[in-house]
This record gives structure tokens, C-alpha cells and sequence, in this order.
């Protein structure tokens, strides 16, 4: 991220996107319009806290889709990497491909990071929800996984009101 880069807001229009997701398929913001949308960014496929993270989401998804909200996990990991994830873990949604972390850099959640001493860049977990209007309704940052999906399911309830 750069430091002339405008982090968005809640309110603000959603941050375009294209990306490829698991299955070979290709999914847009603009494709999504009229449905609410939650992404869950997440740092790596096969970590303990974002397996953990994302197979509640995979608990969760019914309620989710009781609220008509379609769920996408978020991380710079390959195609083919999310793919072994999705499978291994059967999850039930797709996980989209941001393997330069433009989506991360234009959200501000591609930030410098610090584990055991080393200083490294990457994502900080962060989950976006986005109204059916295209804009964001809402935003967790630093996530913590117990819990969360409880927090954004209960979010995406009030916002479908």
C-alpha cells in the first residue's frame, strides 16, 4: 500500500474488483450488485486460525444464505492453492485469488506485520461487508476468529432489514 492510497469507509463505494476465484470462474463487484456481499480476507490456505476461520463460515453459510449474503474468502494464495483448501476443508463457497493483494492494498489491509522477531508484509485478517448497493457497510478489522462469524452474521442481518 502506498501512503497516498485513501483507505475506504463505511458509507464509501466498495473498491472494484475482478478476480479469479477456485473454481476457474471469474467474480466482479459489479456482478454482485443487489446482493450483500461479505469478504473475508484472510492471510494464508491451511493456517490454523484461517482454516478455523473458514469452516465457520462453512458452518455458518445457511444463515447466511437466509439473508440472501454470499460469502467469499480473500487471500493472495494461488488458484490451485485454494482450490487443495476448498476441497480438503469442504468449503462450500468460493475463495477468491489475490495473489498481487490489489483487493488487500485498496482495502489498506496489506500492512506490515511482525511474528517470532521478523518483520514481513501481508494481510491482516479483515472481513468487509458490502450493502446491495455496492457500498460498505461495514468493516472488522484485526479479526479474531472466536466468534467473528456470530458478529457478521448478526451485521448482515441488520443491514438486510
Amino acid at each position: 500500500m502506498t501512503d497516498t492510497a485513501v483507505i475506504p469507509r463505511v458509507g464509501d463505494p466498495a473498491p472494484d474488483f475482478d478476480l479469479e476465484a477456485d473454481d476457474g470462474t471469474r467474480v466482479s463487484l459489479e456482478g454482485l450488485r443487489g446482493r450483500t456481499v461479505v469478504l473475508f480476507f484472510y492471510p494464508k490456505d491451511n493456517t490454523s486460525g484461517c482454516t478455523r476461520e473458514a469452516c465457520d463460515f462453512r458452518d455458518a453459510l445457511p444463515r447466511f444464505g437466509e439473508m440472501d449474503a454470499e460469502i467469499f474468502g480473500v487471500s493472495p494464495d494461488s488458484a490451485k492453492s485454494h482450490r487443495k483448501f476448498r476441497d480438503k476443508f469442504q468449503l462450500p463457497y468460493r475463495l477468491l485469488v489475490d495473489e498481487g493483494h490489489r483487493l488487500a492494498d485498496a482495502y489498506g489491509i496489506w500492512q506490515e506485520k511482525r511474528m517470532y522477531g521478523v518483520t514481513y508484509m501481508g494481510v491482516v485478517r479483515t472481513t468487509v461487508i458490502i450493502d446491495a448497493e455496492g457500498r460498505i457497510a461495514r468493516i472488522f478489522p484485526k479479526v479474531k476468529v472466536d466468534g467473528h462469524v456470530d458478529e457478521v452474521a448478526t451485521a448482515v442481518s441488520e443491514i438486510a432489514r
